[in-house]
């Protein structure tokens, strides 16, 4: 895994050294992706620079050093990413007479762009990606982000040069760059505790939304029009690949395969792919949380191999956080190397400063701050770590799958006046008191008050967006720019889906790639540490979208495919409990030794100065969180973690 940045200046007012040194320094910030080489490349005949920081994962060699130029040299590329498919690939060209120099993946895609074009090309790949391609013939510049959106992508403008890195610390090296703060992006990140692509944080910068490529021309006088100094790039993006024709050419090959038959088929799968992702020259390992789907890819990887795989978890003394001791468990079962890390609160408390500067952008999902630290537990004794990543959007493991339609059948017949007044009454009991009543179910507080917030729904796009936000209005002061509803491009599903698929589908649009990926992405990249997923393996998606929604939730419960396929190797009675999730105390946390911090933060004086945040409404939330009245501590997170962004960023900067 790399990290890679560039740009082009229109009006290069620079000499070509300083152009290099300005190309060196904005990929020396992204040396954490890429700490064992790097270079850059200039074009002679172009104001164009390509720069790129390696972790060098396979061909270990100076022939898999970028940026690369394909033989003939119409081609230059910088590569962020693993292509799993590189030996079938690989077959094809030299059966084509193609002579590969070395064995990385990025010979391997140059040589398919060169051959085949870059559309066929994208059709071939199986992995995760982000890549910048300068055509020295036509002089275009491609940019192309992997379907899911597991690598990130940012572009944008820094005076008249256009820019693009893999994360938005090398933007700010160029010297031209002048940050400005995106309200809608803000808007969209407090509903939603990250901010989705295409938004970004920094106004007139392009986060490149999964599955997507931004092709710009730059020859001077092209009938097809050439690009412009400060042109609109988040409309000039396009899909090279649609979920919606996938996913109705997937039910369209519905058939009538036995469960046995669709078992057999899916466990085949998830064999081939994960044995894919153990292809490496370096340590290989895996996160083990002792949940379903860490559990299956870790059985299957030890089902590979040949020897003890390296598995790691941390824990918490707090019990309703720890699953350390699950861990254990099934990591004696399959007889892995076992590798435990009991985390303290100063552990933690530590890593939370850090969380701006590995983020870049505001980011609040609470599990970010394990995910750092088991993947720097990990990078201690391996360089690649598989993840369970992907189980749950799917093959139907979140709660709202169960929960959103069980709500919207048993509510959707009671008029909607009887609705909010339950609504009020449940809301207005505080959720400490829940937690009592719930008799010791983890956050039950906080689900009866989502469910107040979605008593007075009318519809399934707007209980969804109430189960995925933190905000319902985001505390945001009116501002010139539109503020989006939601984080979603768009609310349009196939036909024929159940609710339950619906949430699947927009997860797999908006919050896999937004959230869940970009968590993993930036953890485990802070530590030069690269994660695959297999269970996001794009047959894997084709296959899950294929089935009934009786192959995902059945009795009751989510992952049935998954929950099956898993007992073949480990007994239910290990795994078989209620989800606990991947998080910290944050809520006794914001009370105790977390205190002090957020005071500074959310002090009222600074909210105003700053106008973008409703300061009183914010102040009345956060005392009613150290009161007790309620638990607000996902909402108030989602706050602080732009403050702590912005004071980084902006403040000091």
């Amino acid at each position: 895994m790399c990290g890679l940045a560039g740009f082009y200046s229109f009006t290069p007012s620079r000499s070509r050294a300083a152009l290099h040194l300005l190309g060196r320094n904005m990929a020396e910030t992204l040396m954490h992706r890429g700490p064992d080489s790097g270079d850059v490349w200039q074009d002679p005949d172009a104001p164009l620079v390509l720069a790129h920081r390696r972790l060098a994962i396979l061909d270990l060699s100076p022939e898999g050093a970028q940026p690369m130029l394909s033989p003939s040299g119409r081609y230059v590329i910088v590569y962020n990413g693993e292509i799993y498919n590189t030996p079938a690939l690989q077959k094809e060209l030299r059966e084509e007479g193609y002579v590969f120099r070395g064995r990385s993946d990025t010979e391997v895609l140059l040589a398919l762009i060169e051959r085949r074009g870059l559309n066929r090309a994208l059709q071939s790949i199986n992995g995760q990606f982000a890549f910048a391609l300068w055509d020295r013939q036509e002089r275009k510049l491609h940019l192309v982000r992997d379907r899911l959106g597991k690598k990130p992508l940012y572009a944008g403008w820094a005076g008249s040069s256009l820019v693009f890195a893999s994360e938005l610390k090398a933007l700010r090296a160029h010297p031209d760059f002048k940050p400005r703060l995106n309200k809608a992006a803000l808007a969209a990140f407090l509903r939603s505790a990250c901010v989705p692509a295409p938004y970004c944080i920094y106004g007139g910068v392009l986060s490149l939304p999964a599955g997507h490529r931004l092709s710009l021309d730059f020859s001077s006088g092209s009938s097809s029009g050439a690009l412009e100094p400060n042109a609109d790039l988040n409309a000039l993006a396009v899909p090279y690949w649609n979920h919606l024709s996938v996913l109705d050419d997937a039910r369209a090959h519905m058939d009538g395969r036995s469960e046995m038959e669709i078992m057999e088929d899916f466990g085949a799968l998830l064999q081939r792919c994960t044995a894919e992702r153990l292809m490496s020259d370096v340590p290989v390992g895996a996160f083990l949380s002792g949940g379903i789907d860490s559990s299956l890819v870790v059985a299957l990887m030890q089902e590979a191999s040949n020897r003890p795989v390296k598995t790691y978890t941390i824990g918490f003394q707090e019990d309703d956080f720890n699953e350390a001791a699950h861990a254990a468990k099934i990591a004696a079962h399959l007889g892995t190397d076992h590798h435990e890390m009991m985390v303290e609160g100063r552990d933690a408390l530590a890593l939370i400063p850090r969380l701006p500067e590995i983020y870049d952008e505001p980011f609040a999902d609470i599990s970010a701050i394990p995910t750092c630290i088991v993947s720097k537990f990990a990078r201690e004794s391996v360089t690649v770590a598989l993840s369970g990543d992907g189980g749950d959007e799917m093959l139907g493991g979140y709660t709202r799958y169960l929960a959103g339609p069980r709500l919207w059948r048993n509510m959707k017949h009671l008029p909607r006046p009887a609705r909010k007044a339950l609504s009020h009454i449940l809301a207005a009991i505080p959720s400490e008191r829940w937690d009592k009543i719930g008799k010791g179910r983890l956050q039950f507080g906080t689900a009866m008050h989502k469910a107040a917030s979605i008593l007075p729904c009318t519809s399934e796009e707007e209980i969804y967006r109430r189960l995925t936000s933190q905000w319902d209005t985001p505390p945001v002061l009116y501002g010139e720019d539109a503020l989006p509803l939601t984080a979603l491009p768009e609310w349009k599903a196939p036909q024929g889906l159940s609710f339950a698929e619906k949430m699947m589908y927009w997860d797999t649009l908006s919050y896999l790639p937004n959230d869940i990926l970009a968590k993993t992405d930036r953890a485990s990249m802070a530590f030069s540490l690269e994660v695959r997923s297999p269970l996001l393996d794009r047959r894997i998606y084709d296959f899950a979208w294929s089935l009934p929604l009786s192959y995902k939730i059945r009795g009751g419960q989510g992952k049935y495919l998954l929950r099956q396929s898993l007992k073949r190797y480990v007994p239910d009675h290990l795994f078989e409990r209620p989800k606990q999730g991947f998080s910290i105390p944050i809520s006794d946390w914001l009370r105790g030794p977390l205190r002090d911090w957020a005071e500074t933060l959310l002090d009222a004086r600074c909210l105003e100065k700053q106008g973008f945040l409703d300061a009183p409404l914010i102040r009345r939330t956060w005392e009613a969180h150290l009161s007790g009245q309620g638990n607000h501590a996902a909402g108030l997170w989602n706050v602080l973690m732009f403050q702590a962004w912005y004071e980084h960023w902006m403040t000091k900067g």
